[in-house]
């Protein structure tokens, strides 16, 4: 499992695009993991997947809330991964409201997840290899502080802790 100290795995996620601009085109766009993350402090998390409950509800909500204190307090970007396309994520995006707040990172077939060690297995309930609920700050691509939920939990990967860490 990716722990403190550790660089973050060199892989490309999705990421859904409203509007052209910045050389971008609409609809899906490969991010590079390491080129987005160099020289930027990060406020990462991750969750098991779009539209669930938990995460709708508290997870998503919390650092769009926060996003300007946690800007505030040094971080260039905040990123939300699950395990689906970058067409959810940018779904979900317009349902959370999180536009120039949280970028909405598509993980489709897990290999962030896998390459951390931080996937949680949900096919039993028919929704395969996903990622555990976790929050990480990230400083020039390394991971500088980690938060992975227990099981079922949601208490030390919200955005008060990593606001809390940001601000340390």
């Amino acid at each position: 499992m990716i722990k403190v100290g550790d660089k973050l795995p060199s892989v490309t996620l999705q990421e859904f695009s409203e509007v052209e601009g910045n050389g971008c085109s609409i609809g899906p766009n490969p991010v590079d993991v390491a080129k987005a993350s160099a020289g930027k402090t990060i406020a990462l998390f991750a969750l098991p997947g779009a539209f669930t409950p938990t995460c709708s509800a508290k997870h998503v909500p919390g650092f769009v809330e926060k996003a300007s204190d946690l800007k505030a307090a040094g971080v260039d970007e905040i990123w939300c991964l699950s395990v689906n396309d970058a067409f959810v994520m940018g779904a979900w995006a317009r349902d959370q409201k999180t536009a120039g707040k949280v970028r909405m990172l598509g993980d489709g077939s897990a290999d962030f997840a896998k390459a951390t060690g931080l996937t949680l297995d949900l096919t039993a309930k028919g929704m395969g290899v996903r990622s555990t609920r976790y929050s990480m700050l990230v400083k020039d691509g390394v991971v500088a502080a980690l938060n992975v939920e227990a099981p079922g939990k949601f208490e030390v990967s919200n955005a008060e802790t990593m606001l809390a860490q940001a601000k340390g």
